[in-house]
């Protein structure tokens, strides 16, 4: 099969970290994957009030303790896991921090709907307090869904293009491919890219009362937490600098009427032509393990597109849970996590696929570096 001449300089993943519930960090996630170690523990209901009594959360995160006490009074949680998670990638290398922030350093976000915590105790104060517009100034930020994503530029220096996408558990994905295009555009010369979600006690309840046992499958224990890539045009800045893996292709589409399958094959076939790549060339698989028929449907479609292939299939959720809008990214980080530990790796190519109940379905081809 013939690579197409569009497919030249590919955007490449040079860096990654993550807030996680294995830990703080890129080395924490990697550990707790590499061990395959469960996350899930009692929820301490004094301080959460949630619908249900266990969750994966990221272990010892208190924001202010993590980020300080300066500029952190009113921050939220979603807000505090997001610029922990850049800080981290930041200081993981010097490198990092001189191509990732200033003039042409982007940063896209995904979330599902930003602070869903947020959003319902300003619209509470509103609605309880002496007068309407009795509320606390500081907290609206938080009660819009890219809050998370320009604190985030603001504390450290990212002066190019944010943006957030809400796309729920496809939404590293979507970040994923706007990044691509950011570049490809010459709109930034580096992004930082991926999703965002929190545990809280409104989405608990949320999550509780929009569970449909028999159409949504056996409910996922919730987790939380940040993965962020840091995403490049081509070669990287600096030559000698290792490149983790180049994004041969993304390919998003829509599930109508509940017909993942057909919607996700599709994308599917389209990342394969794209990426001038045969099915039997894919080497590792990471779906978003959807619970019931969405996740029948998400395994069945990746069978009948890699037909031929004998793909080593990656798995994390059942390890952290359901981490909404951070999902797709940890799935990236999974596949580098893996890839790393695999002297076979370098050159392979790995699939990530996502659905949402939603309808959206997306997929990517990485060759790994």
């Amino acid at each position: 099969m013939s690579e197409p001449t569009a497919l030249v300089n590919r955007p490449v993943i040079t860096a990654w970290s993550a807030l996680s519930p294995f830990g703080i960090g890129r080395a924490a996630f990697a550990q707790g994957l590499r061990e395959r170690r469960q996350t899930a523990a009692p929820l301490d209901q004094d301080q959460w009030h949630a619908a249900g009594q266990s969750a994966s959360l990221v272990p010892d995160f208190h924001i202010r303790e993590v980020l300080g006490k300066k500029g952190t009074r009113s921050m939220d949680r979603v807000t505090g896991l997001a610029v922990t998670t850049v800080s981290r990638l930041l200081d993981d290398s010097p490198r990092n921090r001189q191509v990732a922030t200033g003039e042409n350093a982007a940063l896209v976000l995904g979330t599902t709907t930003g602070s869903v915590q947020s959003q319902m105790d300003f619209t509470r104060d509103s609605l309880t307090g002496e007068r309407p517009f009795f509320v606390d100034p500081a907290r609206f930020p938080n009660a819009v869904m890219n809050c998370a994503a320009g604190q985030s530029a603001i504390w450290h220096q990212l002066k190019g293009p944010n943006t957030t996408i809400a796309g729920g558990h496809a939404a590293g994905l979507y970040a994923l491919n706007y990044s691509r295009r950011l570049l490809n555009f010459g709109r930034a010369q580096t992004v930082l890219c991926g999703g965002v979600e929190e545990f809280s006690h409104a989405r608990s309840w949320l999550d509780k009362h929009t569970h449909d046992p028999e159409t949504d499958g056996a409910a996922v224990l919730p987790g939380e937490g940040c993965g962020l890539l840091l995403i490049e045009q081509g070669t990287p800045l600096d030559a000698e600098q290792p490149v983790l893996a180049e994004i041969l292709a993304v390919e998003m589409g829509i599930a109508l009427d509940g017909e993942i399958r057909q919607a996700l094959v599709s994308c599917l076939n389209r990342a394969i032509r794209r990426a001038g790549i045969r099915p039997e060339d894919i080497w590792a698989v990471s779906t978003s393990e959807a619970p019931g028929p969405a996740g029948t449907q998400e395994r069945a479609a990746v069978d009948e597109a890699t037909a031929g292939a004998a793909p080593a299939h990656l798995t994390q959720t059942s390890l952290i849970g359901d981490t909404g809008a951070a999902t797709a990214t940890f799935q990236v980080a999974g596949v580098l996590v893996h890839a790393d530990g695999d002297s076979a790796a370098a050159g392979q190519v790995a699939l990530v696929t996502s659905v949402d109940r939603d309808g959206a379905v997306g997929c990517a081809l990485l060759r790994l570096g």
